[in-house]
């Protein structure tokens, strides 16, 4: 078999495996809890919070297998990151992935099992007999618990066998979340959200494609290339990963709050802040905005890590122009990522802000406020699944040497 044919055979092996994943994933979507009343969802209207919760779940109305989403796993994911980047050079090596892997999926667990408690109390059941409810409380939970597993599982064989990883579940469902707004409005409601979209769409794609280049100076290259070495950092560094995150990071003041209004039934101050904590309210929305704000700077300082880039520079003798290995570089590094993390999540507070806050005067329609916030994920998404196609398409494409 030719290279070209293995090429070709490669891509199309990873594209079925993730369109298995995919429909695997609609069908548990598919699957309701037992003894949950679907007539009663019937004709719920979706406004910021469900539609952008959808986002993470894919079931709008949260009464499905799949009704917690990826978001315990989200959740998990990023306090390990964060835990494994705070110790040194020398203890991050002696973490095992194996080790990672483990901490994550009991994190996982404990966040799923906390969430599908707290989630019973909103599933509207059928009418059974009082001592009937705490049975099927406790069925909805386990199941709930069990669909944030299969969700783990699908997406980590995604990410090893197919393309996208838990991106192609996201993927989906910002997708069905996209044509079912279409389908469900006229062309007139959705002049405004297209226009909002369009331009949005074409700022990610500015962000995503452009770097800021940083000179290197290289002590092993002494030709007429040595003046074009430079250290890339994109203008949108974490591309949409802040946004999807701070959604489920936004969920867990509101399972708090959630949480003592069960506690506390009847105190007025945890029943306005339960009101209020959401993205159709002024408080929800810049809260939301500075998650946004804080996971975006602090995503780019863990993943791009100028402690670790100032420190490779300092072993191999390179160095940025006119800067001093060392402590000079690290503190120049943090500040440009800084200010570079800062701008990205400004571009997208405003993306998503803008629609939101015109939803409280009445100018969109609640069922539409998430559009534009779903066109620039799904812009994101792609163009980064563009770009994963294309290493693929272009793997082993050079010719071996015998």
């Amino acid at each position: 078999m030719g290279q070209t044919e293995k090429r070709g055979r490669l891509i199309t092996d990873k594209l079925l495996y993730t369109a298995i994943i995919i429909l695997v994933y609609l069908a548990g979507r598919a699957v309701p809890l037992y003894g949950v009343d679907i007539s009663a969802y019937a004709d719920m209207s979706g406004n910021a919070q469900i539609l952008l919760v959808q986002t993470i779940s894919g079931d709008v109305n949260r009464y499905s297998l799949f009704a917690l989403g990826i978001s315990p796993y989200m959740i998990s994911s990023i306090l390990v990151q964060i835990m494994v980047s705070c110790k040194n050079a020398g203890s991050r090596v002696r973490i095992s992935p194996g080790k990672t892997g483990r901490m994550q999926m009991g994190m996982t667990l404990a966040f799923a099992s906390v969430q599908a408690v707290l989630h019973v109390h909103e599933l509207k059941f059928r009418q059974v007999s009082a001592a009937a409810v705490p049975f099927l409380k406790g069925m909805a939970a386990i199941e709930m618990v069990t669909g944030v597993m299969i969700i783990l599982w699908l997406s980590s064989r995604n990410k090893r066998y197919g393309l996208g990883g838990q991106t192609a579940l996201i993927y989906v469902n910002i997708l069905d979340g996209i044509l079912g707004t279409l389908s469900r409005n006229s062309l007139s409601r959705l002049a405004l959200p297209l226009g909002i979209a369009a331009v949005v769409m074409v700022i990610m794609i500015v962000m995503e494609s452009g770097e800021k280049r940083i000179p290197v100076q290289r002590i092993s290259i002494h030709n007429i290339y040595g003046d074009k070495n430079y250290l890339a950092i994109k203008m949108n560094p974490m591309g949409v990963m802040p946004v999807m995150f701070s959604t489920a990071f936004f969920m867990v003041p509101q399972f708090l709050v959630l949480g003592l209004s069960l506690l506390f039934p009847d105190n007025t101050d945890v029943a306005w802040w339960k009101e209020n904590l959401t993205l159709i309210k002024p408080l929800g929305i810049v809260v939301y905005i500075l998650i946004l704000y804080v996971l975006t700077i602090s995503f780019s300082m863990i993943f791009i890590s100028p402690s670790d880039i100032a420190d490779q520079f300092l072993k191999s003798g390179d160095s940025i122009m006119n800067l001093h290995a060392g402590r000079d570089t690290r503190r120049y590094l943090s500040g440009q990522i800084c200010r570079i993390g800062f701008a990205s999540a400004t571009v997208m507070s405003i993306c998503l802000g803008i629609p939101m806050f015109l939803q409280l005067k009445g100018t969109v329609d609640k069922s539409l406020v998430m559009f534009p916030a779903s066109i620039m994920m799904m812009t994101s998404i792609w163009y980064n699944l563009y770009q994963e196609f294309l290493a693929v398409k272009s793997y082993d494409s050079y010719k071996p040497f015998i």
